[in-house]
């Protein structure tokens, strides 16, 4: 199997979308590639217990990509060998009646992970530039002052919301959170055979909508979106990743190596140290365990 460069993945200058291949990257097979992942979701899983211990990071995992890109697959598969307590996952919907009385980033805000913990969000604060881009209708429904119309929602509107949201992640990053924000790239033609899938799959007609058609004829202008967004907001403290995601196995594969390879260089994160006290008296503790006296 190709080894796996996070910087063949890392978005770190304005780009083009079709320039990034959507599969064949790692050249292996099934079976490779699902042992792959299992070696590294365990020492993912280690490092979480160790993260929970030192408690001064969290990690937030962002996933964004086109209806059946295999988000939910992807956090199931990757995140298997946590521990429950260290990982929390949000996947956001249509906003509430609630969500809709504060600004778009608070129910996002109120989502993060806590210190020691991995979130992750399946489908993100990108969705405020994305969705509602493609349609800015939706934006009426924010009931922002000045805004009284679409017409209002010009592309000044959308440079404030990435200054906005670049500001939002560097607020984050400065105090603790490390972020990691993937793009599950996938093909026309691979999200035209997994929507059969749906349709084919008794299993899986629940997942399928009317609506996923309609959205599909808004393919370039959801990628036109996509591109303009990671463009304007993949940083050194928030970077994008751009993830070959018609191969389900290699992508998971791909994601989880980005993870371990750059939270590992984060050193100063160990389990804290003994108090010298307790140091000191191990030796008396464990006689007292061994000779019953407790």
């Amino acid at each position: 199997m190709k080894n796996i460069d996070l910087k063949d993945f890392k978005v770190e200058k304005v780009i083009k979308l079709d320039d990034y291949p959507t599969s064949g990257t790692l050249k292996a097979s099934e079976k490779k590639l699902k042992k792959e992942l299992e070696d590294i979701r365990e020492k993912l899983g280690d490092f979480q217990d160790t993260l929970y211990a030192h408690a001064k990071y969290s990690v937030l995992v962002c996933l964004q990509g086109m209806d059946t890109a295999g988000k939910d697959s992807l956090i199931r598969e990757v995140f298997k060998d946590f521990n429950v307590r260290g990982v929390v996952v949000h996947s956001f919907k249509v906003p509430t009646e609630l969500e809709r009385k504060h600004d778009y980033l608070w129910r996002h805000y109120i989502a993060l992970p806590a210190k020691g913990k991995f979130g992750v969000f399946n489908r993100t604060h990108y969705e405020n530039v994305l969705v509602t881009r493609v349609h800015p209708e939706y934006i009426m429904g924010e009931n922002i002052p000045g805004i009284h119309s679409v017409a209002d929602i010009d592309e000044n509107f959308w440079e404030k919301r990435f200054v906005q949201i670049n500001n939002f992640e560097r607020h984050l990053a400065q105090n603790g959170t490390i972020i990691f924000k993937f793009f599950l790239h996938i093909s026309k033609e691979e999200q035209r055979q997994r929507l059969l899938r749906r349709l084919d799959l008794k299993r899986k007609n629940w997942k399928f909508s009317p609506g996923d058609l309609k959205e599909r004829k808004l393919w370039d202008d959801y990628q036109n979106c996509y591109e303009d967004a990671i463009n304007h907001t993949s940083k050194p403290h928030a970077p994008w990743f751009v993830i070959p995601s018609d191969n389900k196995e290699e992508a998971r594969v791909i994601v989880a190596s980005i993870l371990l390879e750059a939270l590992k260089k984060y050193k100063d994160i160990a389990e804290p140290e003994l108090d010298e006290k307790i140091k000191a008296n191990l030796e008396t503790y464990k006689q007292q365990l061994e000779t019953k006296e407790l």
